[in-house]
C-alpha cells in the first residue's frame, strides 16, 4: 500500500523509530469481527464460531460473517470491527441512562449501547446525512431494540430542543480517517497534509454543541478513527482548556496504548486516553477519551421520568378506539402476553408508534423514524411492521409457523411461500426459522402471502 509523502513524514518525526513497523501495520489485511445481540433470545445460538472471543468485549469475536445469512438478517450477530468496539465498553452504558450518539452511522455504536440499555432508557441516534441516516435505522431495527429514537439533524438543531438532556453522549467524530487506510484504501485519496486541522476545526464545533446538551455530571466519550494528534489529544486539551470537565482512566487491555502527553503540550492527563496502533493492537487505528463533566451533577441513573423534556409529542395524534380495537385484536391473535402499554401508543399518520410520554418532544427536529413502530392501520385493518418482529422474543409469540432454510430464503428474496398440508388458519403469523422470528407473513387459504420489505430482500 502507498501512502503520501506528506503522511509518511509526518509520522517518522512523530513516532521516530516506530515508523517502518507502524507503516507495516497499516499494509496488512484488516482484522475481521462480529458481535452477538444479547436482546435476543438464545442470542449465542449462531452458525458462527464463538471460539475466538475478544477479550475486552463481552459479545465479540473475531471471525467473519455473512449480510446474507440468517443470523444477520435476524439480528443475532453485527459485524464490526474490534477497535471500533471498544467504544461503546468504554462508555459503560447502563440500563435506563438517557443517551446521545451523535454521529452515529452506521450504527456499530449504537447498536452496542442499545444492547446494553437492554429496553431501559433511551437512546437518540443521530446521523446528519440523510442516506446514511436510514443504513443506520436499518440496522437498529434489525436489532430488535425498542427504545431508540433516531434523528437526522444537525449539532445545533439538536442541542437547541434537547439542551442538558443527556446522560452520556458519545461522539464518534468525522475526522481524517488515518486508521482506516487499510480497511478502506480509497480514504488514502482524500488525505492531504492539512487534513487533520480542517477535521479538528468541524470537531470542535460538534463539541462545543455536544457540552450544551450534556447534563451536569454527565459523561462524555469522544473517539476517532484517526492517529492525528490535531484530532485527538490536541481536540481533549482544547475541551480542558475551555470547559469544567476531567479526564477519566480508560483501562488498557492488551496492545492498547495510552495517549501520548507530548502530543498535547507535555500534558501526562493524555495518558488516561488510550491509542490503538494496528502495529501493535489486532484492530484498526482508533483514539478514545472519556470525559465527566465537574458541574454540580444530578444523581447517578437519573430516570427519564424526571426529565423536563418529556413535554408529550407536537406531531403524533391519539389512536382512536377503532384503531386500538385493530391493534389489540391483532395482539390478542399473534403474541402471549401484553408487551406494549396501551397508554405509550401514539399515531403519526396512519403509522403505530410506541413512543411513552416521558421521551422528549422532537417535533421541531427531523427524524427518520419517531420510536419504535408498530405496525400501519389500513382500511379498517392493521398491518405489522417487519420491526416488531425481529424485537419480540419467539417465547412471546403464540401464532407462528416454523419453516426451514430453503422456505427462509425464497421469502426473504421477495416470493410467497406455499405450505403443504396445511391445517393452519388465516391470519397473521410470525415466521421462524431455527427457532429465530424473521418476519410476519399473511398466511390466506395455505400460502404465506409475502410482505418482507422490498429494499431489504436478497438472494443467494
Amino acid at each position: 500500500m502507498e501512502f503520501p509523502t506528506d503522511f509518511k513524514e509526518k509520522y517518522a518525526e512523530l513516532l521516530g523509530d516506530e515508523i517502518g513497523a507502524f507503516l507495516e501495520g497499516l499494509s496488512v489485511a484488516p482484522i475481521k469481527a462480529f458481535r452477538i445481540n444479547p436482546l435476543k433470545e438464545n442470542f449465542d445460538k449462531v452458525a458462527y464460531s464463538l471460539d475466538e472471543p475478544i477479550p475486552y468485549v463481552p459479545t465479540g469475536f473475531y471471525g467473519e460473517i455473512s449480510g446474507k445469512s440468517l443470523e444477520h438478517q435476524t439480528g443475532y450477530v453485527y459485524s464490526q470491527e474490534p477497535s471500533a468496539m471498544y467504544v461503546a465498553e468504554v462508555g459503560d452504558v447502563q440500563p435506563g441512562e438517557i443517551i446521545l450518539d451523535l454521529c452515529a452511522a452506521p450504527g456499530g455504536k449504537s447498536t452496542q449501547i442499545a444492547t446494553k440499555l437492554a429496553g431501559e432508557g433511551l437512546l437518540v441516534s443521530n446521523e446528519i446525512n440523510r442516506k446514511r441516516a436510514s443504513i443506520l435505522s436499518e440496522n437498529i431495527e434489525r436489532i430488535g431494540a425498542t427504545n431508540v429514537i433516531i434523528l437526522n439533524e444537525t449539532p445545533q438543531n439538536i442541542s437547541a430542543n434537547l439542551s442538558g438532556f443527556f446522560d452520556k453522549i458519545f461522539v464518534d467524530a468525522p475526522c481524517s480517517g488515518e486508521g482506516m487506510f487499510r480497511k478502506d484504501p480509497d480514504a488514502i485519496k482524500y488525505w492531504h497534509k492539512d487534513y487533520p486541522k480542517e477535521c479538528a476545526i468541524r470537531q470542535r464545533e460538534i463539541l462545543v454543541e455536544t457540552m450544551k446538551m450534556l447534563k451536569p455530571g454527565g459523561q462524555l466519550i469522544y473517539s476517532t478513527c484517526t492517529f492525528a494528534p490535531e484530532e485527538d489529544e490536541k481536540i481533549i486539551q482544547w475541551l480542558l482548556d475551555n470547559y469544567n470537565i476531567e479526564l477519566l482512566p480508560v483501562k488498557k487491555h492488551h496492545g492498547m496504548d495510552a495517549g501520548r502527553p507530548n502530543f498535547a503540550g507535555n500534558n501526562s492527563e493524555m495518558e488516561k486516553t488510550v491509542r490503538l496502533f494496528p502495529h501493535h493492537f489486532k484492530g484498526e487505528g482508533h483514539f478514545i477519551a472519556k470525559m465527566q463533566d465537574k458541574r454540580a451533577g444530578l444523581a447517578d441513573n437519573v430516570s427519564l421520568r424526571k426529565s423536563k423534556k418529556a413535554k408529550g409529542n407536537s406531531f403524533f395524534r391519539k389512536i382512536t378506539k377503532n384503531e386500538e380495537q385493530l391493534w389489540l385484536e391483532f395482539h390478542k391473535n399473534v403474541l402471549k402476553k401484553e408487551l406494549f402499554n396501551t397508554k405509550d401508543l401514539k399515531c403519526w399518520g396512519d403509522q403505530l408508534f410506541y413512543y411513552p410520554d416521558v421521551w422528549p418532544d422532537i417535533g421541531k427536529l427531523k427524524f427518520v423514524k419517531p420510536g419504535f413502530q408498530l405496525g400501519v392501520f389500513k382500511k379498517k385493518r392493521f398491518e405489522p411492521a417487519y420491526g416488531l418482529a425481529l424485537a419480540i422474543k419467539t417465547s412471546d409469540v403464540q401464532q407462528a409457523i416454523k419453516l426451514d432454510d430453503a422456505q427462509w430464503l425464497k421469502y426473504v428474496s421477495g416470493n410467497v411461500v406455499t405450505l403443504v398440508d396445511s391445517d393452519y388458519r388465516n391470519g397473521w403469523y410470525v415466521l421462524q426459522c431455527h427457532e429465530k422470528n424473521f418476519a410476519f407473513a399473511k398466511l390466506v387459504n395455505g400460502t404465506l402471502k409475502n410482505f418482507f420489505p422490498k429494499g431489504l430482500r436478497f438472494n443467494i
